[in-house]
């Protein structure tokens, strides 16, 4: 899905790591939310709330995610999913474009 329709955009952006990572909010009629940022490259550890599906639209990156011992290789156009409560590190290694669909 290239673009999103009939949604509410929060206008206040969602800034981490000194702005290293940027986002805004979109708010679908059912609810249900997703955000669509950028990562600069750098070292980054999210904690998540509900589980996640974080695609890659472009860009590269290592994920560690939880309960795994090494590194996965992401690139755009690949996605990974991230549980709830639970916390994982990405190593961003260029400029990535990215969205973020919460599942709960």
């Amino acid at each position: 899905m290239s673009e999103f329709t009939n949604v509410t955009v929060i206008r206040e952006a969602n800034i981490y790591f000194n702005g290293g990572v940027v986002s805004r909010t979109v708010v679908f009629p059912d609810g249900t939310k997703k955000t669509l940022g950028f990562m600069q490259p750098g070292e980054y550890e999210f904690s998540t709330g509900a589980p996640e599906i974080m695609e890659i639209l472009s860009g590269e990156l290592d994920v560690k995610l939880p309960g795994s011992e090494g590194w996965r290789r992401i690139v755009g156009g690949e996605s990974f999913e991230i549980a709830g409560d639970s916390k994982f590190t990405m190593k961003v290694l260029s400029l990535t474009d990215y969205c973020c669909s919460f599942l709960a």
